[in-house]
């Protein structure tokens, strides 16, 4: 056992955010926090930590440490890098391991201040500290904001060989579904515990909320028979079972089961005409070339996703698409009836100092919708901002929150072009479920950059996947696209044997020639079977310096293997 936690309530103001609830963490658990943004999953994170105040009770195991990555992280903007790296662990620590961690999460420059970063990169940063502290608990809330799809998958195996406890606030339903196998749910101010992952948390969340408006069902059936019993009057009345109405008076004083409410979308769009969105041989530089000119021509109802690796310019190709940068070449043709909303990935736009209910009102004070007339304050309760929170100003509201009225703020701009950068950042689950449901029946284009493998699975029927400075189009969703490059990997390796063991050496080499593709032909098996050992040691090896060491090792195989596959085809070209 790490933590025991007995009847905690905790209260932000007069908002409820736990109310006398208990759990235990045991070691190696491996937990996902989920619920609906605004609940309180991130102070309950915080309440762990030890960093805020509680009612209850919280027995830790003597000694334990707990690592704890925040989802805003707050550091000193004038530090470099390391600096801030070592502020927060241990100076043993060498600074060849602090260097591969952060290298695995996209940061470079090491002596790059704070300052100068994205917030994505000290979110970044921080990810890299909570991994590189020894602890017995990881706490992490929202640790794949920010990180590209290679990054995730890399730290997705990393915490699946972790053989320490975890537990961490996410969206990421792959995230959940490979790594946990202990979910907490927190509901109405209560904490649920279910020993499953996503998949099977689903099933076991459904029979649970069967069988609890089951029995509120038989209560209140119960409680209008014996409403009538209460009521035949008072000569009956003396001689009625004290038991039976004390016992009708604790039912009576049970609470209801709430109904949870959950965001209703609009439907609101403009037109689309024929002419569409035409990017005509566009590319683009600044210090460096980005991609290479690309065309496509997009079809009405497209749902496009963008993949690549942080900093390849995904972001940049929304910008040029709506407008807002010019491409070093080519140009975008934007049809007549083309209206956008880009719901972009930060809040750079928002007025933290301004109210909810103002924010909206810039946008419309009316609507007209398929439901008809809807003012602002109905639009905002339609996204679960309640009287109160329509009064409250920006800065107040939690990440989700924030998210969820910038979303509602770009669909009041009845857009038929979607661009969404980022969009499955800080949204709940079940808020994410509502948009992927809203963007089937989209009447327009949706061009999205994404890191949420599932949602790309979910949403997308084509990808446009930077690699190498060239961006390609590719059918299908993330596991389609995985999969056929799997595929061709593998018919490319099949391909290159049988070509190998076909093929008879000729004449037109010299002797030295023909001496290094005898040494070529058998050395590059030899490779091949090296990175394979290295990929199965990988599968059982969970220390992070042996990782590292391993990776390399693999690094310099494959390097190795396509600079001999290289010469080897040269020579074999020669001889025939």
């Amino acid at each position: 056992m790490l933590i025991t936690a007995s009847h905690i309530t905790k209260y932000n103001n007069l908002k409820c955010i736990v109310d006398d609830v208990s759990f235990t963490i045991h070691e190696q658990d491996k937990i996902a926090f989920i619920g609906i943004n605004g609940t309180g999953k991130s102070t309950l994170l915080k309440i762990l930590a030890g960093l805020t105040d509680y009612q209850g009770e919280i027995i830790k195991k003597k000694d334990i440490t707990i690592s704890y990555l925040p989802q805003n992280p707050h550091f000193q903007q004038n530090y470099t890098v390391m600096q801030q790296v070592y502020e927060y662990i241990d100076k043993s620590v060498p600074e060849y391991e602090i260097k591969a961690i952060l290298n695995k999460f996209g940061i470079t420059d090491y002596q790059q201040t704070i300052q100068q970063l994205s917030g994505g990169q000290q979110k970044r940063v921080a990810l890299a500290i909570t991994l590189l502290k020894p602890c017995d608990l990881l706490l992490l809330d929202e640790p794949t904001n920010h990180l590209d799809n290679e990054m995730i998958e890399y730290l997705e195996k990393y915490l699946i060989k972790y053989n320490k406890a975890i537990f961490m606030v996410t969206h990421d339903r792959y995230f959940l579904e490979r790594i946990t196998h202990k979910i907490f749910e927190l509901d109405r101010c209560q904490i649920y515990t279910y020993d499953a992952n996503y998949s099977l948390f689903l099933q076991q969340k459904a029979q649970r909320e069967e069988v609890a408006f089951a029995t509120e069902r038989k209560r209140k059936l119960f409680l209008k028979k014996e409403l009538e019993w209460v009521r035949a009057g008072v000569q009956a009345r003396t001689t009625k079972s004290k038991d039976r109405l004390q016992r009708f008076e604790e039912l009576s004083q049970q609470a209801n089961i709430q109904k949870i409410d959950q965001v209703e979308m609009v439907s609101l769009s403009s037109r689309l005409g024929r002419k569409t969105i035409e990017l005509d041989n566009i590319s683009m530089s600044f210090e460096k070339t980005l991609f290479y000119p690309f065309q496509y021509h997009f079809k009405k109802n497209d749902r496009i996703g963008i993949l690549g690796q942080n900093g390849c310019g995904k972001s940049t190709l929304l910008n040029i698409i709506a407008g807002i940068t010019q491409p070093t070449s080519g140009k975008v043709i934007i049809g007549d009836t083309i209206k956008f909303g880009y719901f972009k990935q930060g809040y750079e736009d928002m007025n933290m100092h301004q109210r909810v209910i103002d924010y909206i009102k810039e946008t419309a004070s009316v609507l007209n919708t398929s439901d008809g007339q809807l003012s602002a304050k109905q639009m905002c309760e339609k996204f679960l901002f309640d009287s109160d929170l329509q009064y409250t100003t920006i800065e107040r509201l939690s990440g989700g929150e924030r998210r969820r009225l910038y979303l509602l703020k770009i669909l009041m701009e009845a857009p038929n072009v979607l661009l969404l950068d980022e969009p499955t950042n800080d949204l709940d689950i079940t808020t994410l479920q509502i948009l992927e449901d809203y963007l089937d029946t989209f009447e327009g284009i949706v061009i999205t950059v994404s890191h949420d493998r599932y949602f790309l699975d979910r949403i997308c029927d084509g990808l446009f996947v930077f690699k190498d400075q060239t961006i390609t189009y590719c059918i299908g969703g993330y596991s389609q696209y995985i999969d056929t490059t799997s595929s061709l990997k593998t018919k490319k390796t099949n391909g290159s044997k049988q070509y190998r063991e076909q093929k008879t050496k000729k004449v037109k080499l010299s002797y030295n020639e023909k001496k290094e593709l005898t040494q070529l032909e058998e050395s590059i098996p030899l490779l091949e079977e090296k990175i394979k050992d290295i990929d199965l040691q990988l599968n059982d090896v969970t220390d992070f310096l042996d990782i590292q060491e391993l990776v390399k090792q693999r690094e310099e195989l494959v390097n190795q293997l396509d600079e001999s596959s290289t010469r080897w085809l040269e020579l074999l070209e020669k001889e025939t």
